[in-house]
């Protein structure tokens, strides 16, 4: 069953290479109070659960943008709890459960396991709790999803990394690559892979093919390092890395082998580290979604939600898709960018992801003067 369908409209969306974050308040709907009648006030809780801290967009982006989201459309008057998992699918499990205990008005789920997760969101749904998930496509009875199209992801990457490996000679369906995949219990890992493996298969040869235990950089790092060995340095010719975070580690694992030239590394959350990597020429690129107009999207529909306001929540989830385990569940899928040397400044600084102060330290300074980044 292929978990992703994309409506026309998400596919129209996908084509766009900017997005404006005016764009988060969907389709010009305002949510006004005399579109349904509401079930909930302003004083809501939102229950936020996020996965992990190694990736360090969820602390730094996701909650004080969906909290402050939150914040605006209720008058203040709302609040969001937030926990975070720290990869451990059974702390989250008991996280959810306080939640539900709680008895929070929605919950906001970025699963670590999207598979054993089912059973708890049953429960919320159970004590009449909607749980929308966020970011990464939870199973059981969930209320909505919002996140990036994630086979585009993969596929941007895949395409972006045989480009940079062409340099105008062509590439050569014997040259050798490694694929970093995510964790095998991220359900976004298996599209990311499925959507590069579309443009890659065919194209070079898949050398080795990693699943990450936990997205964790030390343990990409080290499946790099065994790359390395069976492969030869000399003989890889470019790196697939399905996000920043870990292309840290692969680039680690190479400059310790002795690398003289750094082959292509793709990456994805334009991370800071990864996009100063980038300026520096050790990654070639990332995949820049727009996490605010996921996270301020996502509390819109959990505000909507709990507020009975039908029409905006309809709006808000116009696409669909399919979990193992539930059919046609509403959606909001985010289109994406390749993010190069060529296009920092109209992405991360121009959307206030980061400063140019931020990227351009002094280790950097003279690299982004050279691409024109003063």
């Amino acid at each position: 069953m292929r978990p992703l369908r994309r409506t026309a409209t998400a596919v129209a969306a996908a084509s766009t290479m900017t997005l404006s974050l005016a764009a988060c308040g969907a389709l010009g709907v305002t949510g006004d109070s005399s579109e349904a009648s509401p079930t909930k006030g302003n004083d809501i809780t939102v229950g936020l659960l996020l996965p992990e801290t190694a990736n360090t967009r969820y602390d730094k982006f996701d909650y004080p943008i969906i909290r402050n989201k939150v914040q605006e459309l209720t008058d203040k008057q709302g609040k969001v709890v937030y926990l975070n998992a720290d990869a451990d699918a059974k702390k989250q499990a008991s996280q959810l459960q306080k939640m539900i205990d709680d008895q929070v008005d929605v919950i906001l789920l970025d699963a670590v396991d999207a598979h054993a997760i089912a059973d708890g969101v049953q429960k919320a749904k159970d004590a009449g709790i909607p749980v929308i998930a966020y970011d990464r496509l939870a199973e059981g009875p969930i209320d909505a999803y919002v996140s990036f199209d994630n086979e585009l992801v993969g596929e941007v990457q895949g395409r972006t990394l045989l480009e940079a490996m062409d340099g105008g000679s062509g590439v050569d369906s014997s040259d050798k690559i490694v694929m970093m995949n995510g964790s095998p219990t991220d359900p976004n890992a298996k599209q990311f892979k499925a959507g590069a493996l579309s443009e890659l298969n065919g194209s070079v040869d898949v050398a080795k093919s990693y699943d990450t235990k936990d997205w964790k950089p030390e343990n990409a790092q080290a499946n790099m390092a065994q790359a390395i060995k069976s492969i030869g340095l000399n003989n890889i010719k470019g790196v697939y890395s399905a996000n920043d975070g870990m292309a840290g580690g692969v680039i680690k694992a190479l400059q310790a082998a002795g690398v003289t030239e750094l082959p292509p590394i793709t990456g994805q959350d334009a991370e800071l580290d990864g996009v100063q990597r980038i300026v520096s020429g050790e990654q070639y690129m990332s995949v820049y979604k727009s996490y605010p107009q996921e996270a301020e999207s996502a509390a819109e529909m959990a505000v909507a939600k709990v507020q009975g306001h039908d029409i905006q929540f309809d709006s808000l989830t116009q696409d669909q898709v399919d979990s193992p385990t539930d059919q046609d569940i509403r959606a909001l899928l985010v289109p994406v960018v390749a993010l190069t040397r060529d296009n920092i400044e109209e992405t991360v600084i121009a959307d206030g992801i980061y400063q140019l102060s931020e990227i351009c330290t002094a280790k950097y300074k003279a690299d982004c003067a050279a691409i024109g980044l003063k």
